[in-house]
C-alpha cells in the first residue's frame, strides 16, 4: 500500500518576491491557507515534501495549490505592474520592518522606528500591511522600559536617540489605533522628557549636524520629541513642551529641517507670532524648492528625498494656498520620479551620495508617509 507521494517539479524561475507574496496571499486570505502556502514556497524549491495519503485531503489540497500558483502568481504579476507607489512603498517596509528583528535579535531605531511609522499610518488608510509586518514591533514598542535592554552592537547605540524614535512610532501607533493602552505612552513620554536640553531643545546627534533620516539632529529631534510629549497628554510635562515651543520660535530659518520643524511644531498655534514663524517658514520652504520639485538641506543644495519629505510633511499644514498646493504636487512628483524599483527610495546622507541600509530604510519611511500625508486620502480599491 502506499503511504506517500512525492511530487518533483521543475517550474521556471521566477522572483523569490512574487512566490513570497502568493505564500502570504494564500495564508491570509482563504481557509486552507496555510498548506496552501506551504505548498508555493515548496514550488520555489522544485520539490514538494512527501503527504501522508492516509489523508487523502491534505494530499488533494496540495495538489490543488500546485495547480494554482502559475495562475495566482500571474496575477499577482499583474497587480505588481499596476500597483501605487505607496503601495509599492507600503509592501517594501511590509518586508524590511519584520526582517532587522529577526537577522539580528535587536531592534533599531530604522525599522522599529521611522519605517514602521509609515505602515501604521498606511494600514489606518487601508493599504495592505500583514499582521506579522508589524505584530513583533508593535510588542517591543508597548514596553518601554524594556528599550534601555535592547540588544545590538553598543558602539552603534545610541540611547537617546532610540528613546525618541521608538517613542515617536509608539505615538504613531495609538494615535492609529494599533495601540490601546496609553500608559505605555506616558512612560515613553517621561523618558524622552528626561533628555531635553536645559534650553528647551532635545540634542540628537552631533549639535552642528543639519540632520539626516536616522540622526535627525537638534531642529527635527526636537519637534519629534515635542510630539511625543504633547500627546502623551501628562500634566507634569506641560512646562517641558512650553520650554521646547519657545525655543522652536525662536529658531532661526536657515535650512529646510528648521523650517520644516517649525511649521510642523506651531500647526496648531493661533497667535500672531507664531502665524509670523509659520509664514516665514512657508517662504523659505518655496523658495527653497529645487527646479525638479524636491528639496535638499539647504537653499540651492541637491534635491534629496528625506528633506524632501520632511518639506511636504510640512507645507502639508499650511496647504490652502494655490502657491503651497503647486509646491506639495512638484515634489510628490519628485519623489515619485525617483522611488526605486522595489519600492524603497535612495538613501539620503550627510555628505550625500553615501551608503547606509539604515538611512535607506529611514528614508524610506519618511518618504511614504509624505506620500500617504499629502495623497488624495484613504486607499479606493
Amino acid at each position: 500500500m502506499i503511504r506517500s507521494i512525492v511530487l518533483v517539479l521543475r517550474p521556471p524561475p521566477r522572483p523569490r518576491t512574487t512566490v513570497a507574496q502568493v505564500s502570504n496571499l494564500l495564508y491570509r486570505r482563504f481557509p486552507i491557507g496555510r498548506r496552501l502556502a506551504h505548498a508555493v514556497e515548496q514550488r520555489e524549491t522544485g520539490r514538494l515534501e512527501t503527504c501522508d495519503t492516509a489523508g487523502w485531503k491534505p494530499a488533494l489540497r496540495s495538489l490543488l495549490a500546485l495547480l494554482c500558483v502559475p495562475l495566482l502568481t500571474g496575477c499577482l504579476a499583474d497587480r505588481h505592474a499596476s500597483r501605487s507607489p505607496e503601495e509599492k512603498a507600503v509592501a517594501f517596509l511590509s518586508r524590511e520592518v519584520p526582517a532587522w528583528h529577526k537577522e539580528n535579535r535587536c531592534y533599531s531605531c530604522h525599522n522599529n522606528g521611522d519605517a514602521v511609522r509609515a505602515l501604521y499610518v498606511a494600514r489606518q488608510r487601508g493599504y495592505v500591511v500583514p499582521d506579522n509586518a508589524i505584530a513583533d514591533t508593535t510588542a517591543w514598542l508597548s514596553r518601554p522600559a524594556q528599550w534601555e535592554h535592547n540588544k545590538g552592537d553598543p558602539a552603534a547605540s545610541d540611547k537617546r536617540l532610540a528613546r525618541l524614535q521608538f517613542a515617536a512610532a509608539l505615538a504613531t501607533a495609538q494615535q492609529t489605533g494599533h495601540v490601546a493602552d496609553t500608559a505605555a505612552l506616558r512612560e515613553a513620554a517621561r523618558l524622552v522628557a528626561q533628555d531635553q536640553e536645559p534650553d528647551g531643545a532635545w540634542l540628537v546627534g552631533k549639535d552642528e549636524l543639519v540632520g539626516s533620516p536616522t540622526i535627525y539632529g537638534r531642529w527635527l529631534g526636537t519637534y519629534m520629541a515635542l510630539e511625543t510629549v504633547r500627546r502623551a497628554g501628562l500634566d507634569e510635562l506641560r512646562p517641558a513642551a512650553a520650554k521646547a515651543e519657545r525655543w522652536v520660535r525662536a529658531m532661526p530659518l536657515n535650512n529646510v529641517l528648521q523650517a520644516g520643524a517649525t511649521l510642523l511644531t506651531l500647526r496648531n498655534s493661533s497667535d500672531a507670532e507664531a502665524q509670523a514663524r509659520r509664514k516665514a517658514a512657508v517662504e523659505f520652504l518655496l523658495q527653497a524648492q529645487g527646479s525638479s520639485g524636491g528639496w535638499g538641506p539647504f537653499k540651492s543644495a541637491p534635491q534629496e528625498a528625506f528633506d524632501t519629505a520632511v518639506a511636504l510633511l510640512a507645507l502639508q499644514t499650511a496647504r490652502g494656498e494655490p502657491a503651497i498646493a503647486d509646491a506639495i504636487q512638484r515634489g510628490r512628483a519628485y519623489l515619485l520620479a525617483t522611488q526605486n524599483d522595489d519600492g524603497s527610495w535612495r538613501e539620503t546622507t550627510r555628505p550625500p551620495n553615501g551608503e547606509s541600509y539604515a538611512q535607506r530604510i529611514s528614508t524610506t519611511g519618511w518618504a511614504t508617509l509624505a506620500l500617504l500625508e499629502t495623497g488624495s486620502g484613504e486607499l479606493k480599491r
